[in-house]
């Protein structure tokens, strides 16, 4: 839904956000593989897969690995996007044993939220494939991890709302409330696009049929029901479909395994779920190491 590039800002804030949680993880020093492992020594792990689910994260991962220790050499075994049986080998590292694990913890926390994103995601992305309708996250993800957080659904089937408050003008009901109403909104978000020569989409959010129509006649591109009962859904897509075809329609509220299927086959093209990323249950994913030309150690749960 974006209409404009931040690729590099997106870029940034990932290898940013990698940077930042090494840093917090070990801070001045691992002691425990200071005072245990021979700084020479080289090893190999195998990060495998102990739930069923997608993968995500395997890209983020392996930069993980090489920001830490540009000597690191990564061979991923499974792509982003694939599903994941318990025992599955997702990938192998292979570097200076001290380096694999200070940087362990840090590549299976990201691999393991993310995944569980992306799982959730394929999950919902499934029940509706019969329809329609689009999965959409939400701007409900952990502070500084809003890239991988969305980067994850994407690799579920799902699709990007705004990243942030920058690149999509989204009026929702206390900007409604403050500006005076629906039509004043829309009427100042579309001149202040205008003055700035800015391109981008224009949704507001309605709570009811009758705030539905108001915001018709302002003309947006995007329509949000917030709330909205199935019936009162499906009024509105009857409503926009024959008399505003251009405009798109997004559902949100309370969606959850049991309800999604019915807001689906209403007819409407997005289905924004916060849960997606604000309440995640990670992938259960391990690293296993061994010294180099020996046997795979034991399990890993650090």
């Amino acid at each position: 839904m974006k209409q404009r590039d931040f690729q590099d800002f997106f870029d940034m804030c990932r290898t940013r956000a990698i940077m930042q949680a090494l840093e917090e993880d070990r801070y001045d020093g691992d002691v425990t593989t200071l005072a245990t492992i021979d700084p020479l020594q080289k090893g190999t792990a195998v990060i495998t897969a102990k739930g069923r689910g997608v993968l995500s994260g395997a890209d983020v991962a392996a930069q993980v690995f090489v920001l830490l220790d540009q000597t690191i050499t990564v061979n991923k075994l499974r792509e982003d996007g694939e599903r994941l049986e318990p025992g599955d080998r997702v990938m192998e590292v292979s570097g200076p044993m001290s380096s694999l694990l200070v940087a362990e913890r840090t590549a299976l926390n990201f691999m393991q939220r993310m995944s569980g994103i992306a799982t959730r995601t394929r999950s919902y992305a499934d029940l509706i494939a019969h329809t329609r309708a689009r999965i959409l996250d939400t701007r409900k993800t952990a502070p500084g991890l809003r890239y991988f957080d969305k980067e994850a659904v994407k690799t579920g089937g799902g699709m990007n709302h705004r990243f942030g408050l920058f690149d999509l003008v989204l009026i929702k009901d206390n900007h409604i409330d403050a500006a005076g109403g629906i039509v004043e909104a829309v009427g100042r978000a579309r001149a202040y696009l205008v003055e700035k020569g800015l391109t981008m989409q224009i949704e507001v959010e309605v709570r009811s049929l009758d705030e539905l129509k108001l915001a018709l006649g302002a003309s947006p591109d995007i329509i949000l029901l917030d709330n909205f009962s199935l019936d009162h859904t499906r009024r509105a897509v009857d409503l926009v479909k024959v008399d505003h075809p251009r405009v798109t329609l997004e559902a949100s509220g309370n969606i959850s395994r049991e309800t999604i299927v019915g807001v689906a086959e209403t007819g409407v093209d997005f289905i924004s779920i916060g849960e997606l990323t604000h309440s995640v249950t990670a992938l259960d994913l391990s690293m296993t190491i061994a010294k180099e030309g020996g046997s795979q150690g034991a399990e890993k749960t650090c």
